[in-house]
C-alpha cells in the first residue's frame, strides 16, 4: 500500500525537489553577482526530473549511480547537486570585464519563475491529497 502511494506523489515530489535544489541554484547566482570570475549556473529542468524518475523507477535489485562518483559515472562531483542532477552554464548574454557571467534580470526573472512553479507544485500535492482522503473517507 505504502509503494502504490509513493508511486502516486513520486512525480510531484521530484519536481518539488528539484525546484527547491534550483532555487539555491539561482540565488547563489544573484549572491554572487558582483564576484569577479563567477560562472551563472543553472539546471536544465526537464532533463534532470526525466533522469531522477529514471532513477527513482530502477527495478528492484538493480542499483542505480546517483553520483557522478559512483561506478559508471561520468563528470566532476563539484559540477552535480546532492541527487546527482548536472549542473550547467548559462550562456553569456552580455559579459562584464570582471568576467562575471550572472545577468541580474535573467535571473531575477528565473527566481521569480520557478518560485511560482513551486507554489503550483504544491498546490498539486495538496489537491492529490485531498483526493485520497475523500476516497479513503468516502466521499463524506
Amino acid at each position: 500500500m505504502i509503494g502504490k502511494l509513493d508511486d502516486y506523489l513520486r512525480f510531484n515530489e521530484a519536481a518539488l525537489s528539484l525546484r527547491s535544489q534550483r532555487q539555491q541554484v539561482l540565488a547563489s547566482n544573484i549572491a554572487n553577482a558582483d564576484t569577479p570570475k563567477y560562472k551563472a549556473r543553472d539546471i536544465d529542468f526537464a532533463s534532470a526530473l526525466q533522469g531522477v524518475m529514471a532513477r527513482t523507477a530502477a527495478p528492484a535489485g538493480v542499483m542505480a549511480a546517483m553520483s557522478a562518483s559512483h561506478i559508471g559515472g561520468a563528470g566532476k562531483t563539484g559540477d552535480m547537486l546532492p541527487d546527482g542532477t548536472a549542473l550547467k552554464y548559462r550562456g553569456v548574454v552580455q559579459g562584464a570585464v570582471d568576467g562575471n557571467t550572472v545577468d541580474m534580470d535573467v535571473e531575477r526573472n528565473q527566481f521569480a519563475d520557478n518560485a511560482v512553479r513551486y507554489e503550483a507544485g504544491i498546490t498539486m500535492i495538496n489537491h492529490q491529497i485531498r483526493s485520497m482522503m475523500a476516497a479513503i473517507q468516502g466521499g463524506q
